[in-house]
């Protein structure tokens, strides 16, 4: 075997010359082996096994056409709630043999736009983006590319892309009307930024108007264990009269509890907790946490046939609303 050949990975062209035959002979024996006499197809086979030789995905992708592979886009990994839906995701991609890639944006549209254009060079055959708020930059490229792409976390049945997710509105409207049966009126929201968060000005919206006798203070921060802390220390510094706290997130909610437990307030004897996610730590705290259930496992199986259907077969997907529900624990409790 010539030296040159152990200095880095083998080629199809590396192959072609160790067996002494052409480049189209080696692919038929990896893609068609059927075609090829049985004494090539041995003497091939065996090269490649002399060189560890790997087919490239890319090489692959050139003969078929397809790289298999759909691009998701998400504002962040450090969240549970992202981490559950990317799994389910991905597994039920695989039972169609698809592969996930994932770009995180950082809530950024511009830095969504420019991953999205990276996806697409490296031949993600459909988009799976959060929410319906995007940069005019990543519509152009959809809008260009004609590429699949499918908007999730929100229900919109006329927005221009097929969406699969909640009523993010009446997701946090339920958990604010809750509180009210339960006789609370002077109730504090923690949020995450607005700006570029359509699920989180959604879910504001869903907390106006429902009746005249609430009063809502509202602390922004940032969805994170910090953010819900810090945003508890800011309502206890602006002196309400809370008894009860809605995070639209339980990130939020979980970090709200303990910063009400580090300032010696307990949860539900001294104000009420409710979040919106249900994430699985949510059952486990002390007491453990009310919160708006979001079936994001659900959500990432729906968006995955959707995108198989649309790739496979050119069916472009229907909106679907996902229902949610109220997760009753003991962060909450009645007043008078």
């Amino acid at each position: 075997m010539p030296e040159e050949l152990n200095k880095k990975r083998a080629n199809l062209r590396d192959v072609a010359r160790a067996a002494g035959v052409s480049v189209a002979t080696v692919s038929r024996v990896l893609n068609s082996p059927d075609v090829v006499s049985e004494d090539t197809r041995r003497k091939v086979q065996s090269v490649i096994d002399c060189l560890h030789f790997v087919p490239s995905a890319a090489a692959r992708a050139i003969n078929s056409g397809r790289t298999r592979v759909v691009g998701a886009l998400v504002s962040t990994l450090d969240n549970a709630i992202f981490a559950k839906f990317l799994a389910a995701l991905e597994q039920e991609l695989d039972r169609s043999g698809l592969s996930l890639v994932v770009a995180t944006t950082e809530g950024n549209l511009e830095t969504e736009a420019e991953k999205a254009r990276r996806l697409v060079d490296i031949g993600a055959e459909a988009l799976i983006v959060s929410g319906i708020t995007h940069s005019p930059a990543f519509d152009a490229l959809v809008a260009r590319t004609r590429l699949p792409t499918i908007a999730t976390s929100y229900y919109d049945k006329d927005y221009a892309l097929p969406t699969i997710g909640y009523d993010n509105a009446a997701a946090s409207r339920l958990a604010l009307q809750f509180l009210y049966d339960a006789g609370h009126r002077q109730i504090a929201v923690i949020h995450g930024p607005a700006e570029n968060n359509d699920r989180t000005r959604a879910r504001l919206a869903g907390l106006e108007a429902l009746a005249p006798d609430i009063e809502i203070h509202s602390f922004e921060t940032d969805i994170a264990l910090a953010g819900g802390a810090l945003a508890v220390q800011n309502m206890l510094a602006a002196k309400t009269a809370c008894t009860a706290v809605l995070c639209t997130s339980d990130v939020l909610a979980l970090g709200a509890l303990l910063g009400l437990q580090k300032h010696g307030l307990t949860v539900p004897t001294n104000i009420s907790l409710v979040g919106i996610d249900d994430l699985p730590a949510s059952s486990l705290t002390v007491p453990g946490i009310t919160s708006v259930h979001l079936p994001v496992a659900r959500m990432g199986r729906m968006a995955a046939e959707a995108a198989v259907q649309w790739i496979e077969h050119d069916v472009f997907p229907e909106s679907k609303l996902i229902e949610v529900e109220l997760i009753v624990r003991g962060s909450t409790r009645e007043i008078a």
